[in-house]
């Protein structure tokens, strides 16, 4: 499972947290294994059980102030519930808006070695920058062989064997005016709640391999209109050589699912073989998929036609039959 160590999150220059050390320096190795952050109001008036340690805890300018009074007011009380609250071996805490943070707290954090920063950002701001970052860096992620392309606004993630001709096929779907993500290794990343996220690796971004040809730069071919950075996948279509004597779906009444990171998305099988326009095809299947996320399903409409004229058919049948039997 992948996870994050405070040390990390400190030193974060991109993500634009800009955090710093206060308190718990010993604490940095510490790792944090979860996307979602905490803010810790109920745990500071004493009441811990549905607390998480595990997640980072945001004190903001509510927090604090409360913490404040509470000493003002029962000072033994206060001292308690911080001491409380640092006993649970939480992971992180990070006060925002430069607040300054209570000497108790500082004191507690130092003695349980609990990474203590802070930040610039208003709570809210701030909490979406860090959720933002934190899925980027923890949700779970693989690798997949293939190639993810942008049709028509629908994320198309092309598989099948090495050689059916996915690369080809992409390289078609940019001359007609589709966007090239990744080709070869996928990067997919898991967003929640679930929603797959395709781009490409480093090294191979905006490269293509055709065989015979090499390998081209889509982006210095084709120009930045023909590139996505990243896509969020929504149609998978697998490539297969088509065996005579198979059965292959003729009706689009089948709903296939491939999964992928504990997420199922629609699956379409298209056979390759001489003379089938695959490009045409995986235009169409996108412009399909648009349709079926709009709720309009051709197939199933074409189902429903066809049976409401095999109804009237042998009800006029039924309806001659008795006539003919009263004459």
């Amino acid at each position: 499972m992948p996870r994050l160590s405070i040390s990390e999150l400190l030193s974060e220059t991109e993500a634009g947290l800009d955090l710093e050390l206060l308190a718990g320096e010993r604490g940095l190795s510490r790792f944090v294994q979860v996307p979602r952050i905490q803010k810790p109001g109920l745990a500071l008036a004493g009441y811990t059980k549905n607390l998480h340690p595990d997640r980072i805890q945001v004190l903001g300018a509510t927090e604090l102030s409360y913490l404040s009074e509470l000493y003002q007011k029962a000072p033994i009380k206060a001292e308690e519930h911080v001491s409380r609250l640092c006993a649970l071996d939480i992971c992180c805490f990070i006060i925002t808006k430069n607040l300054d943070p209570p000497e108790n707290l500082l004191r507690e954090v130092e003695s349980h070695n609990i990474p203590l920063l802070r930040s610039h950002h208003q709570s809210s701001t701030f909490i979406s920058l860090l959720t933002q970052y934190l899925e980027e860096r923890l949700l779970a992620q693989t690798n997949v062989h293939g190639v993810l392309v942008d049709v028509l606004g629908v994320g198309v993630l092309l598989l099948g064997k090495s050689g059916i001709g996915k690369s080809e096929c992409a390289l078609d779907l940019v001359i007609r005016g589709h966007r090239l993500v990744a080709d070869d290794v996928i990067k997919v990343r898991l967003k929640l709640p679930a929603v797959l996220f395709g781009e490409g690796s480093d090294l191979l971004h905006y490269h293509m391999e055709i065989r015979g040809l090499g390998i081209i730069n889509i982006k210095h071919l084709f120009g930045v209109a023909a590139i996505r950075e990243r896509k969020k996948i929504d149609l998978v279509i697998e490539l297969v050589e088509w065996q005579d004597g198979n059965e292959y779906d003729r009706l689009g009444l089948e709903e296939n699912s491939y999964e992928l990171l504990g997420v199922k998305l629609p699956l379409q099988t298209i056979p390759v073989r001489q003379g089938r326009n695959i490009t045409t095809i995986v235009e169409v299947a996108a412009r399909n998929q648009l349709l079926k996320e709009m709720g309009y399903h051709s197939a199933v409409e074409f189902e429903e036609r066809l049976e409401q004229r095999m109804a009237e058919t042998a009800r006029i049948h039924a309806q001659s039959i008795i006539g003919d039997n009263l004459e």
